[in-house]
């Protein structure tokens, strides 16, 4: 009796780790085009085709395709910084 339950508890698992996959979640809304200072200053290693505005702070964000999931990282100047649009505050 204890193998069914242990079948039907291990397939509900594994369902449930599954829900959400394909659909990378992030910031909403259109990719943007980068105005030319932008583009000057970003480090060379992000995705500079697949840019965002996060609304929450102003600042950019790119689509990281990584091995596992994809996300949205902080966009970086060449020395670390986080780009932005507008001043935080």
């Amino acid at each position: 009796m204890k193998k069914p339950i242990l079948l039907l508890a291990s397939a509900a698992l594994f369902l449930a780790a599954c829900e959400g996959t394909g659909v990378p979640s992030g910031p909403s809304g259109s990719f943007v085009q980068l105005p030319e200072g932008v583009l000057a200053i970003a480090a060379p290693y992000q995705d500079l085709n697949a840019v965002k505005i996060d609304e929450a702070d102003g600042c950019y964000v790119y689509r990281h395709i990584g091995p596992v999931e994809t996300t949205f990282l902080p966009l970086r100047s060449k020395d670390g910084r986080p780009i932005c649009s507008r001043a935080s505050g």
